[in-house]
C-alpha cells in the first residue's frame, strides 16, 4: 500500500464517519476501565474454606464468619540423648535477615519448629537424614514437619528392625508442610532413616528441609482457613474487621498471592521472603471488636510481625500462630470476622482521570489497552520506606515522591529499563510525567564518577547493569518529547554527556562496538541478567537508539555540535553492527559475536527501530522471530544455547520493540496477531487482566511464584496501539511537532486522544473497501505530518489534492478522504 504524506503546521481535523464508528458517536471506551471504583476495595467472593469455618460470607460483609480451632495436643519428644546425622547440610548463614542461622541435622530433633535441617545439594538426590534415639522408642509412625520454603515430596522412612534396615513407609507427591506417616506395622527401634528423592522446587531453591521429626503420628486439629478473591490483582494495605475473639488472643496468619497456583501457607514471594521472614503476616486478635490494618512492623520485638503493603489477588486467612510468637498469640481459640477489605494505595485510574484514551473496532485490543493501563497504575505509587524492596532500595532522595515501581508485589523499586515502557504508558493515559521524571532525575543524581548511571535504588544504587544507562538516555528523550520539559534536559545535560562520552567509550572495542567484559564489566547484568559477553547486538542497537535520542536532547538544549557528533557515532556503530553481527545464513542479527550462534528478539527488533537494518534485512529478521511463534507470544531467543528455555520464554518487555518494528515495517497484521497471542494469553490465565513480568514454558509464570503478574515493563501494548495502530506520536519536545501515521491492518476503525502540554491531540480513522478517512485534531501552535494511504482521489476539505508530496495546511478543521 502506498501512503501519502501531508504536512500540517497547525491543526488538522479529518472527519471519519465513513464506517462503523461515526464521528458523532460518543466514545465508549469508559466501559473497558478495570480499576476499582474507590480506594476501599472489597473481595468479590470466597473461594474455599478448610477446617471449622462457619458463614464464610461474613468475610464479604454478610454477617460474621467464625473460625474455631481446639488447642493442638503436646508434641511427642524423642528420648534424651537423641541425635541426627545427614548426607549433607548447608553451612550457617544470616538467614537473609541478619540473624545467624544453622541448618545442621540436629535441628530436626531439637523440639524447635523454627529451626530446620537443610541439605547442601541443590536439586541432587538422595538426601538422607538419620535419627538415632537416646533409647529405643515404640513407634506407630513419625510426623515430618518441613518448611514452607519447600517440602519433601517423595521420600521413604526406614527403621532399624531386629538389626536390619527396612522400609516402613513410602510417601510420594507430598505437598503438606506437616505430614503424618503411619508405618506398615508398629515397631520399637532406636534408629529412623528418611531418604528424600524429590523436593518442591521453589524460588528459595530445591532443597530438603525438615524442621522436626516427631516420634509418633501427630494429628493436630485442622487449621481453619478461608481464601477470598478480589477479582483481579490489587495493591495496598489489607484490612480485617474483627467482631471479637476468645480471650486467649488467638492468632491470625494472612498469606497473599497473585495466582491460586502459588497461594499456600506463605505468600508468593512477598517482601518478607527476601529477608528471611515467615512469608505470612501475623496478628494477635483481641477479644473486643477491632479493625486491623496490615502495617509493617511487629507487636513486640521480633514477635507477631506483619509486612504491610501487598500486591495480590487472593488472600488466605488462617487461625494459626507461629511457635515463635508464643505467648503473645496462640494457634487455637475462636476468631470472628465481619469483613475483609483493602486500602488501595496506587494511582486510582477511574474514567475521570484518563487524559488519553483509545478505542477501536476490535474489543480484544481495547481490553488489552486498558488492562495494561491498570497494570501500570498498580506501580504508580508513592515511594515509602515501609513498602519498597528490602534489598537496600530505600533512598531518602525518593521518599514521599510519586514513582513508577516495576511491580505491584515486587520488586517495588523504580528501574529505568521498566520506565522506558511504563513511562510511555503513563504519558499516554493519566499523568503529566511527574513519576517518570522523579525516577530519571534521582538516578542521574546518583551517577557514578565514571559516567555510569545506576538502574535503580536497589543495593544502594550499585546494581551493575550494562544496558540500563542507555535506557536512561532513551527514557529521558521520551520524557522530554511527551512533556516538553526541556528544563529537565538542560539540568541533566552534563550527565548525558558523561554517560555517552565517558562510560560507554570505556566499554567500546577496536571495531567500534560495545563489548561487555571490557573495563571490568564481565560481571555486569542486563534486563534479564543474561550471561552474554562481548559484542551483543542488543546492546549496540540500543546504543544507536540512545545516541539518536541524545541528539534530540542536544538540539532541544542548543548543543547542535553534540547532536551531529552523536549522530555520526551512531552511524559508525550501525555500520559495525551490519558488518560484524549480521548473519546472512540466518537472515538475522546474531545475539552475540561470542559463543554459540543464536539470534535474539531484543537485538533484531532494536536494530530495525534504530534504522540499522535495511528494509530487506528487517523483513528477513522479523520472519526469523516469527518462526518460533508460541500460543502465548514470540520467544526472546531462537535456540536454547544462552538459557535452557530461550525458545519457550516470552517477555512483553522485549516483545514491545518487535511490535513497533512490525507496525513500522508494514506488518500490522502480524503485530496484531502477536498482541492477541501474548496479551490474550495473560488476560485469560490466572490472575487475568494484568500483564506478567514474563511467560515461561507452556504459558506458565516463568519464575513460578516469584514472577510478578502485574509488571509495568509489560505494558507496551498501550504505546503500540496508540503510537502505531492509531498512529499518534510526538516528533519534537512537547508535541511541538507530531505525526499521525496509522497502521490499520485488518482493524476497520480506531480513535483516541493523546495528552499534550497544550491540550489533547485526538485522531480518528476508518477504512472500508476502497475508502479511508482520517480525523486529527491538534492544539493550536503545534504542527504535524499525516501519513495516509495513496489513492486515485485524495480530498482535503472537499478539494482534490496531488497524488503525492507534502501538503501544508493551517488552522481550523480539515477533512482528509482517500478513495483508493
Amino acid at each position: 500500500m502506498k501512503w501519502l504524506r501531508a504536512v500540517l503546521p497547525v491543526t488538522v481535523l479529518v472527519a471519519s464517519g465513513v464506517v462503523a464508528a461515526p464521528a458523532d458517536a460518543a466514545p465508549g471506551w469508559e466501559k473497558y476501565v478495570v480499576a476499582p471504583a474507590s480506594r476501599d476495595v472489597r473481595p468479590v467472593k470466597v473461594l474455599s474454606t478448610t477446617g471449622d469455618v462457619t458463614n464464610p460470607d461474613g468475610l464479604l460483609g454478610h454477617g460474621v464468619a467464625t473460625f474455631r480451632r481446639q488447642a493442638p495436643p503436646p508434641k511427642p519428644a524423642w528420648p534424651v540423648g537423641t541425635t541426627a546425622a545427614a548426607s549433607s547440610f548447608h553451612a550457617p548463614n544470616s538467614g537473609g535477615n541478619g540473624q545467624p542461622r544453622t541448618y545442621d541435622p540436629g535441628n530436626a530433633v531439637d523440639g524447635n519448629p523454627e529451626t530446620f535441617w537443610n541439605d547442601d545439594t541443590l536439586g541432587a538426590y538422595p538426601d538422607v537424614l538419620t535419627i538415632t534415639a537416646g533409647a529405643p522408642v515404640a513407634l506407630p509412625g513419625v510426623t515430618v514437619l518441613s518448611n514452607v520454603d519447600g517440602v519433601p515430596q517423595d521420600f521413604t522412612v526406614e527403621v532399624l528392625d531386629a538389626g536390619t534396615w527396612r522400609v516402613a513407609a513410602s510417601v510420594s507427591g507430598n505437598t503438606a508442610v506437616q505430614r503424618a506417616v503411619t508405618f506398615d506395622r508398629p515397631v520399637t527401634t532406636a534408629q529412623v532413616r528418611i531418604t528424600v528423592t524429590k523436593d518442591q522446587n521453589t524460588p528459595s531453591g530445591e532443597f530438603s528441609r525438615v524442621a522436626e521429626v516427631w516420634p509418633g503420628v501427630v494429628a493436630d486439629p485442622p487449621v481453619p482457613t478461608a481464601v477470598v478473591d478480589f477479582g483481579q490483582v490489587v495493591a495496598g494495605y489489607p484490612k480485617i474487621a474483627f467482631a471479637g475473639a476468645s480471650a486467649n488472643r488467638p492468632g491470625v496468619r494472612v498469606a497473599f498471592s497473585e495466582t491460586r497456583q502459588y497461594l499456600g501457607e506463605r505468600s508468593d514471594f512477598t517482601r518478607s521472603d527476601f529477608s528471611g521472614g515467615p512469608g505470612t503476616d501475623q496478628y494477635a486478635v483481641p477479644a473486643t471488636p477491632t479493625v486491623w490494618r496490615d502495617t509493617k512492623g511487629c507487636a513486640s520485638g521480633t514477635q507477631v510481625c506483619a509486612d504491610g503493603l501487598h500486591g495480590f489477588r487472593y488472600l488466605r486467612i488462617s487461625l494459626d500462630a507461629l511457635a515463635s510468637d508464643a505467648p503473645l498469640t496462640q494457634p487455637s481459640g475462636e476468631v470472628r470476622i465481619s469483613g475483609v477489605s483493602l486500602d488501595f494505595t496506587p494511582f486510582l485510574g477511574t474514567p475521570s482521570t484518563y487524559r488519553g484514551w483509545f478505542e477501536s473496532a476490535d474489543e480484544d485490543l481495547n481490553r488489552y489497552w486498558y488492562a495494561a493501563s491498570y497494570t501500570n497504575e498498580l506501580g504508580l505509587d508513592t515511594f515509602r520506606e515501609s513498602d519498597v524492596d528490602p534489598r537496600g532500595a530505600f533512598s531518602p532522595s525518593l521518599a514521599g515522591k510519586l514513582v513508577l515501581h516495576d511491580g505491584a508485589k515486587r520488586d517495588r523499586d523504580p528501574y529505568v529499563g521498566d520506565v522506558a515502557v511504563s513511562g510511555l504508558t503513563q504519558y499516554l493515559t493519566h499523568q503529566d510525567g511527574t513519576a517518570a521524571k522523579n525516577v530519571l532525575a534521582d538516578l542521574a543524581d546518583h551517577q557514578r564518577a565514571d559516567g555510569w548511571i545506576p538502574p535503580a535504588s536497589i543495593n544502594g544504587y550499585t546494581l551493575p547493569l550494562f544496558d540500563y544507562p542507555l535506557w536512561w538516555v532513551t527514557s529521558s528523550w521520551d520524557y522530554v518529547l511527551y512533556t516538553g520539559d526541556t528544563a529537565y534536559a538542560s539540568s541533566y545535560y552534563s550527565h548525558l554527556v558523561k554517560t555517552l562520552d565517558s562510560w560507554y567509550p570505556s566499554v567500546t572495542d577496536s571495531r567500534g562496538l560495545l563489548a561487555k567484559g571490557l573495563n571490568g564489566t564481565g560481571g555486569y547484568g542486563d534486563y534479564a541478567f543474561l550471561p552474554r559477553t562481548g559484542e551483543v547486538t542488543y546492546y549496540n542497537a540500543l546504543y544507536v537508539r540512545a545516541l539518536q535520542g541524545a541528539a534530540g536532547l542536544a538540539r532541544a538544549t542548543g548543543h547542535a555540535a553534540d547532536a551531529e557528533r552523536w549522530l555520526s557515532r551512531a552511524s559508525g556503530v550501525a555500520a559495525a553492527v551490519n558488518q560484524y553481527l549480521w548473519d546472512p545464513a540466518a537472515g538475522a542479527y546474531l545475539d552475540s559475536a561470542t559463543g554459540a550462534v543464536r539470534h535474539g528478539q531484543d537485538g533484531n527488533s532494536h536494530a530495525i527501530l534504530a534504522g540499522i537494518a535495511s528494509p530487506a534485512q528487517a523483513t528477513s529478521a522479523l520472519a526469523r522471530l516469527a518462526a518460533g511463534a508460541l500460543p502465548y507470544g514470540n520467544p526472546f531467543m531462537d535456540n536454547d544455547t544462552l538459557v535452557g528455555d530461550g525458545t519457550k520464554r516470552v517477555y512483553a518487555f522485549t516483545s514491545f520493540p518487535e511490535l513497533q518494528a512490525r507496525f513500522r515495517s508494514g506488518q500490522a497484521a502480524s503485530a496484531i496477531d502477536q498482541i492477541k497471542r501474548m496479551y490474550g494469553w495473560m488476560a485469560t490465565h490466572d490472575p487475568g487482566i494484568t500483564a506478567w513480568e514474563g511467560i515461561g514454558e507452556g504459558g506458565s509464570h516463568y519464575e513460578q511464584g516469584y514472577t510478578s503478574a502485574a509488571h509495568g515493563w509489560s505494558t507496551g501494548v498501550v504505546p503500540a496501539l496508540t503510537n502505531e495502530l492509531l498512529g499518534v506520536s510526538p516528533t519534537s519536545p512537547g508535541f511541538g511537532t507530531w505525526t499521525v501515521s496509522p497502521h490499520p491492518g485488518s482493524v476497520s476503525w480506531a480513535r483516541g486522544a493523546v495528552p499534550t502540554p497544550k491540550g489533547a491531540l485526538s485522531a480518528s480513522w476508518s477504512q472500508q473497501g476502497s475508502v479511508f478517512s482520517l480525523t486529527v485534531s491538534a492544539p493550536r501552535g503545534t504542527s504535524g505530518s499525516l501519513v495516509v494511504p495513496g489513492g486515485r482521489l485524495v480530498l482535503l476539505d472537499g478539494r482534490p489534492l496531488r497524488a503525492a508530496g507534502p501538503l501544508t495546511v493551517s488552522g481550523g478543521t480539515h477533512t482528509v478522504l482517500v478513495v483508493r
